[in-house]
């Protein structure tokens, strides 16, 4: 049987590295707010590489099964994100342009729909989806009048706003989880938790 001071140590220390990697996620979205255009730039070579590597494994699983009524599908599907990989690779400037043209697209019809939808349903919601939906239709307009120069920062900043509240929620969750790992093992060296009762003990018992 598992020692419990070992295994609240393993899971106080687990936690911990939960933290650390929030915190190095908190740290690089707030060097990428302030440095957008870095953050833009990494964002798409990123996007790019992933979608080359993913080609290449998707060719690879293919290739081992060949002969299956999928094979073909999977070659060109392999093809298509090995050539959308590479063109990202060489035109990432390009590709954040028609990324960010089409953010601005999603943001405008995404608000439209919510304020016409608000406005024709009337639900128990409607101050907020009317609200959602006027934030999506300006953030759309201002990022689509400000383009392609809105390109250069639009990416990265959705991109850190990412990586910083993603970190944040890692850090809640490892210093919540040091702190009741912390507390139960206080509880069990003060005796305060009841050891669970064995067969031997249960039979005792009922003798």
């Amino acid at each position: 049987m598992a020692d419990p001071v070992v295994e609240g140590k393993k899971l106080s220390r687990s936690f911990g590295r939960l933290a650390l990697l929030g915190t190095l996620l908190v740290v690089a979205g707030l060097v990428g707010l302030v440095y957008t255009g870095v953050a833009t730039l990494t964002s798409m070579l990123l996007f790019g590489w992933l979608l080359l590597i993913g080609g290449l494994v998707g060719l690879l699983h293919a290739i081992e099964s060949r002969g299956s009524n999928y094979f073909w599908l999977g070659v060109v599907v392999a093809a298509l994100n090995i050539a959308a990989g590479v063109v990202v690779l060489r035109h990432p400037h390009g590709t954040a342009e028609a990324l960010t043209m089409f953010a601005a697209l999603l943001f405008l019809t995404g608000g439209v729909f919510r304020l016409v939808g608000s406005v024709v349903v009337r639900g128990p919601q409607f101050g907020w989806t009317l609200l959602q939906g006027a934030f999506g239709l300006l953030l759309g307009l201002l990022v689509l009048f400000d383009w392609p120069h809105s390109s250069l920062y639009v990416l990265g900043l959705f991109f850190s706003l990412a990586l910083l509240f993603d970190g944040l929620g890692l850090i809640a969750i490892g210093v919540g989880g040091r702190r009741i790992v912390s507390m139960v093992s206080d509880q069990q060296a003060a005796g305060e938790l009841p050891d669970t009762p064995t067969g031997e003990d249960q039979n005792r018992s009922r003798s």
